[in-house]
């Protein structure tokens, strides 16, 4: 995959910062989303939040719920809502995997990422997660001060 500093279409839109803390990732998967021109627009600008939103598998298509896409100020006559639900584009095989693994597994869709590849087109990188309890948020940021603490250690002696 291509990274920003070398192509110029690569862009990242929004990132759910919070997603891995909150939950234990077991796989993520890359699927295109359909927008209009004004939302396009403005996710260029960077105008975009997926920190509230999931993914859900509906009447045999997957849907990208509760994400904010801000207004497109130069849009006079063909604005967009910013809360709607907006299709996600996946394979037939895709689909049913993550149909599989909400339903009898019990996990969920979480977006990670909104980005642009490298040939320009919007994409959001989901996760496959299933919900982190308490303890289990602990242990992470127990782990992550450990090893914060560890490095100051090695840099200092």
């Amino acid at each position: 995959m291509a990274t920003g500093k070398s192509d110029p279409n690569y862009k990242i839109a929004a990132e759910n910062r919070r997603a891995r803390f909150d939950y234990a990732i077991e796989d993520d998967i890359e699927c295109g989303v359909v927008l209009e021109g004004s939302e396009v627009k403005a996710l260029r600008q960077g105008g975009a939040n997926i920190a509230e939103s999931y993914a859900a598998v509906e009447d045999g298509e997957l849907w990208l719920v509760n994400s904010y896409i801000a207004p497109y100020a130069q849009a006079k006559s063909f604005k967009h809502e910013e809360r709607r639900r907006r299709k996600l584009l996946v394979s037939r095989k895709e689909l049913s995997k993550l149909w599989n693994e909400t339903q009898r597994k019990g996990m969920t869709l979480v977006p990670l990422v909104l980005y642009f590849n490298h040939k320009g087109m919007a994409k959001i990188k989901l996760g496959i997660a299933k919900g982190k309890k308490l303890h289990d948020k602990r242990d992470t940021s127990a782990k992550r001060d450990w090893g914060r603490q560890k490095q100051r250690l090695l840099k200092q002696g």
